[in-house]
């Protein structure tokens, strides 16, 4: 259940990346038009295995550290919520 949550939220933000890079592109044209970037190639086109194993890592990394602070954390956010007072 967590994997596939993570994995629908990377997705999303691939999504979301692609459209802020395709809107910032559009921009930066029109701004600077003698500066215009050029389309990417295939030798151009990044390191998309690396980018991947890099958002799997900080996934993991992620879920880990919120498994063993978890409790932690709830006890912390108890607390502090018992000591407002309304």
């Amino acid at each position: 259940m967590a994997l596939a949550l993570l994995i629908a939220l990377n997705r999303a933000l691939v999504h979301v990346g692609a459209n802020v890079a395709e809107w910032l592109h559009e921009k930066f044209s029109r701004l600077f038009p003698s500066q215009a970037l050029r389309p990417a190639t295939d030798r151009t086109r990044g390191d998309v295995p690396g980018w991947v194993l890099i958002t799997l890592m900080s996934a993991v990394l992620v879920a880990g550290l919120l498994a063993i602070a978890g409790p932690a954390l709830e006890r912390l956010f108890t607390q502090a919520m018992e000591q407002v007072q309304p």
